[in-house]
């Protein structure tokens, strides 16, 4: 089937497929999204095998698909990319927004079957340790245009994937500074999490937000915890161990050894009041995230944020100004910048924050991300439009 692109993306179906619906960055945006295209007059449709976000999916306007897009088995790849050309066909979806890299090679598949326009989300840096999968990572380059979450990541993609730097887009993630509010966070919540978490009083905390593995960095900042000047800190990881309980008891028997205080709290629905704990947030990924939507999670409750100096984070921690940051894997720097910002004054830390927040509410929002995603589909779908009007020009003028 010919599917006719629409130039107005209120008037237009739109696709994202991704593996699954649980809790993460990309999962997040996926429902961002789904909200803008509704908010639009779009009909939002995301395929996906479920997941805990589905329902917000669905309480933002959008369609849940089942679709078993997580599987990497080629054969189901195969067999996904003939579901995703039907449910193009009977939805008469006009563009699709692939985010994950299994279902990505089913999407292109399926577009490149029924003629629908393709964007990709680039998200982060993925590995290319075993042998073929730079190919396996570049359909995550192939869309008509390749969104990408920071310049760090624009850089990534033109030097692995040879893009031609006119089909990227920088579109930063974002998050909601009306729900990442200082002043609407409630004391109420604030000391729920402090009892629950039973955080000692009148410590300094150390928060670090993040899944529980390695590069992430916690064995780092519990190695500096041990190298700061004050010994009265206590370091929150905040972030499920994903299975991975032997990583998580190895991070306990290395504060006992080390002599630090150190409280492995989980996952964490209310993170606007985790992060009103914090006395300093703390991103230590010792890898290069591609964007690291923590610091801006943290910069926009203006608490005092220190990162690694690389990847996403040179972007939006501006040294000095609104937050600091320390080379990877450096325990002692990180100590240092740490005894620093405990010992910096209330009014100084004020202002840090009050820099950080204006930031934020300047670049990194949700609302920025959605409208610039809703241009480049506007832009794609002009595109097909003007394509399919030449083509009815020329078999016009070839009739005659």
């Amino acid at each position: 089937m010919d599917v006719a692109p629409q130039s107005d993306p209120s008037r237009t179906v739109v696709l994202q497929v991704v593996p699954a619906l649980g809790g993460g960055g990309v999962e997040r945006g996926t429902v961002e999204m789904a909200e803008a295209i509704t908010r639009a007059g779009g009909l939002a449709l995301v395929a996906s095998q479920g997941g805990r976000l589905a329902r917000l999916v669905e309480a933002v306007g959008g369609r849940n698909i089942l679709l078993p897009l997580a599987t990497k088995n080629p054969l189901g790849v195969w067999r996904n990319a003939a579901r995703l050309a039907a449910l193009i066909e009977s939805e008469h979806v006009n563009l699709v927004h692939a985010r994950s890299r299994a279902p990505a090679w089913s999407a292109w598949l399926a577009t490149q079957r029924t003629g629908v326009p393709l964007v990709t989300t680039y998200h982060g840096t993925y590995g290319e340790e075993l042998p073929g999968k730079r190919r396996y990572n570049s359909v995550m380059a192939r869309g008509e245009r390749v969104i990408v979450i920071s310049r760090f990541v624009a850089t990534l993609v033109m030097r692995q994937h040879r893009v031609d730097p006119a089909r990227l887009r920088v579109i930063h993630r974002g998050v909601d500074p009306a729900v990442f509010d200082p002043t609407a966070v409630s004391g109420e919540r604030v000391q729920k999490l402090a009892e629950a978490w039973h955080l000692p009083e009148a410590r300094p905390l150390v928060m670090l937000p993040g899944r529980l593995t390695r590069w992430k960095g916690q064995e780092v900042l519990i190695e500096a915890l041990a190298r700061m000047s004050r010994r009265d800190a206590v370091g929150v990881l905040v972030g499920g161990d994903q299975g991975r309980g032997r990583y998580a008891r190895s991070l306990l028997a290395q504060a006992a050894q080390l002599g630090v205080t150190v409280r492995l709290v989980g996952d964490c629905e209310d993170m606007p009041a985790a992060l009103m704990l914090a006395d300093v947030v703390v991103n230590a990924s010792t890898k290069p995230e591609g964007f690291g939507r923590v610091v801006i999670e943290a910069q926009a409750m203006g608490r005092p944020v220190i990162a690694t100096d690389h990847g996403g984070a040179v972007e939006t921690v501006d040294h000095g100004s609104t937050g600091w940051r320390v080379p990877p894997g450096d325990p002692t720097a990180l100590a240092a910048f740490l005894d620093h910002v405990l010992a910096s004054s209330p009014e100084r830390l004020a202002a840090f924050g009050a820099r950080a927040r204006a930031s934020v509410q300047a670049h990194y929002t949700v609302a920025n991300m959605q409208a610039a995603t809703l241009d480049v589909y506007r832009e794609v779908l002009e595109e097909h439009a003007q394509a399919r009007e030449r083509k009815q020009v020329i078999a016009a003028v070839a009739a005659e």
